[in-house]
């Protein structure tokens, strides 16, 4: 069980409007949220320091079971290397892997006081897309997620890094990225945390050092 005291709790639900970032990652058996396989799910949430600082936590995941009529393109599992029928794959209905990764969503909600999750993604976009599908295919109703907002790496990435491509913004943040472990759902939402958290902690450097030398009486 996480635990935090009050001043992270305080700092992370202020720094997000009360919402709490939780990077998610998917691998499918195509584009269609509607129409193709979920096949896995990663989700790492974030805690915040004394600093204000954010850093992942460790990720948690699922294999999911197609649910009944699925489409698999089996081009889309060229890229993942998932084998749907590999009985050692532990897949979950995606009932069971919802209500397994939403778990630790909702107990990293509760540590820091925040009332509602909201996606970070890389090409965020898709990611919701497929989660919300597989929650209305199992009417889940105790989804934490922000049905429609998101925080999206790729357009962040963009702006902090000039690249949008995961495995480039990763590497132009300083960070390491292994292209053989890509496209695994825990790698890529590892990935994906440690670059928001860049991003957002390198703002936050920049407000810290720009307050320092313009100074509070300053007017613009």
């Amino acid at each position: 069980m996480h635990t935090l005291n009050n001043s992270h709790a305080t700092r992370m639900s202020e720094r997000f409007r009360g919402f709490f970032p939780v990077v998610v990652d998917v691998e499918t058996g195509g584009f269609d949220a509607e129409r193709d396989a979920l096949l896995e799910i990663a989700v790492v949430t974030l805690s915040m320091n004394n600093e204000g600082q954010l850093r992942p936590r460790p990720a948690v995941h699922a294999h999911v079971e197609p649910f009944a009529g699925a489409n698999i393109d089996p081009r889309a599992l060229e890229i993942t290397g998932i084998d749907p029928d590999n009985p050692l794959r532990g897949a979950l209905t995606e009932r069971q892997a919802l209500d397994h990764v939403f778990a630790e969503v909702r107990q990293g909600m509760r540590d820091v006081d925040c009332q509602r999750a909201v996606l970070v993604g890389h090409n965020a976009s898709f990611d919701l897309g497929f989660l919300n599908a597989a929650v209305r295919r199992c009417g889940h109703k105790r989804n934490p997620f922000h049905p429609f907002s998101s925080f999206d790496t790729a357009t962040l990435g963009g702006l902090a890094y000039g690249q949008t491509v995961l495995s480039k913004a990763v590497m132009a943040a300083g960070l390491e990225f292994d292209t053989r472990e890509a496209h695994s759902a825990v790698y890529d939402a590892e990935r994906t945390a440690e670059l928001f958290c860049r991003i957002v902690n390198r703002w936050n450097r920049l407000q810290t050092l720009e307050a320092e030398l313009v100074g509070p009486d300053a007017t613009l």
